[in-house]
């Protein structure tokens, strides 16, 4: 059966994200994947993006909006185009998205198979099937607008789908994992993510298997019997669901305070301090970044290494890259493309059979785990402060600052010249 490991409001976020980070975001999607491959393998990959809580820490640690829906779109993208590139050696297939993109998912599954031997048409029923189940068999008033079908050489899967509801301003996701998995009609979800609106009618629930077969006996008895039979079925209550952990995506934008577990925060900011120097000690040469990378290489080894009991605070990971619309901070692009560059390096090594740069991003995390036991630190608030006023220095930069630019400015008259008038 496949496992569900829990549920998050995500409030509906408009916005676009600008190329300078999508493209951030695309490289290190990437490597970050290349990680978990290398370390865990593959697999592992897949029941990552089956984990809600994990799967919103990684939008978060890129640089996205860390409580909202837009995550899922610019994930599901950003992989989609880092890993097209490595498919062949990461083994690895994105397909699907948002809209228009996510009804071409079973041609792009038909080509994933001639590309490497698997049933592409299997995939594909499998494909359409996974969304008539959440569109039709599980009805909570959220309209699917996005489909991710990643796929392994292996013929392994998982499914992320979103829904949204305009009335509510809310977002569902929806995560589907083909490990275990029996049946795609009696509890198949690895997890469904999103708000609570009152009650849901799941036909995919253990106990509603009667509830399915009467459907079909209906069906058979013909439309007569089933109009006669609608008023007893209004007066009858809907079974519930059982109730699953919960992650509370608040609508506020501001990281705060009770959005952050702060004994991790301080752990990776403590073996930062304590661990880069002894493991990165030719970065901390460089002027003014080196440091800075090292908290954010924190963070990132978590995503890599973290167990899922780590990702019940999506918005401490939002401490590494900031996010594109200045919260927690703005982006701090220096220290972007140096925690990059770091970690392309240290997996460029470990393929030459160099292990030392990766083992030392490992260490990172196994430091941080350790100390956030004692580590002890500044409130949340101070630290948001801190790295607010250290962001002109690291290239801060948000989505508002491209609309700014974009702005045309008072026309300058040229020497000699008079404005005209009105201008």
């Amino acid at each position: 059966m496949g496992r569900r490991t829990g549920s998050a409001d995500l409030p509906l976020h408009g916005g676009r994200v600008p190329r300078w980070l999508s493209a951030r975001m695309e490289r290190l999607g990437r490597v970050i994947v290349e990680a978990i491959a290398h370390h865990y393998g593959r697999d592992e990959v897949l029941r990552r993006l089956a984990h809600p809580f994990w799967f919103q820490s990684l939008g978060a640690v890129m640089g996205m909006d860390w409580h909202s829906s837009g995550i899922t779109t610019s994930v599901v993208g950003a992989l989609k185009r880092g890993l097209e590139p490595l498919a062949p050696e990461v083994g690895l297939h994105v397909c699907g998205g948002r809209g228009r993109h996510s009804r071409r998912t079973p041609d792009e599954l038909l080509a994933v198979g001639e590309r490497t031997g698997l049933d592409g048409e299997a995939l594909g029923r499998a494909s359409r099937l996974v969304a008539k189940v959440d569109s039709a068999a599980v009805q909570d008033g959220y309209a699917l607008y996005l489909h991710a079908f990643v796929v392994s050489d292996a013929g392994d899967w998982v499914v992320v789908q979103q829904g949204m509801s305009d009335a509510r301003g809310q977002a569902r996701r929806y995560h589907w994992l083909s490990e275990d998995l029996h049946s795609f009609v009696e509890e198949p979800h690895s997890a469904i993510e999103g708000p609570g609106g009152g009650e849901i009618l799941n036909l995919t629930d253990r106990r509603a298997a009667a509830a399915r077969r009467a459907q079909v006996d209906w069906v058979a008895r013909g439309p007569d019997a089933v109009l006669a039979a609608l008023p007893r079925a209004a007066r009858a209550p809907l079974p519930r669901t059982l109730p699953l952990p919960h992650l509370q995506m608040p609508a506020h934008h501001d990281v705060r305070g009770e959005d952050v577990v702060l004994r991790r925060l301080h752990g990776a900011l403590r073996a930062a301090t304590e661990a880069g120097p002894r493991d990165f000690a030719e970065l901390l040469s460089t002027p003014g970044v080196g440091a800075r990378t090292i908290e954010s290489l924190a963070l990132v080894a978590e995503v890599v290494h973290g167990t899922p009991s780590r990702f019940s605070d999506p918005a401490r990971f939002s401490m590494a890259h900031g996010g594109k619309d200045g919260h927690p901070f703005p982006v701090p692009l220096r220290v972007y493309d140096e925690t990059l560059r770091v970690l392309r390096e240290a997996l460029d090594r470990a393929r030459l059979g160099n292990d030392d740069r990766l083992a030392a991003v490992r260490r990172l995390d196994e430091q941080a785990r350790w100390l956030e036991r004692t580590a002890e630190g500044p409130p949340l608030e101070v630290l948001l402060a801190r790295e607010r006023r250290r962001s002109p220095g690291y290239g801060g930069r948000t989505a508002g600052d491209d609309r700014r630019r974009a702005r045309p400015g008072p026309r300058t008259p040229r020497d000699g010249q008079l404005p005209l008038p009105g201008v």
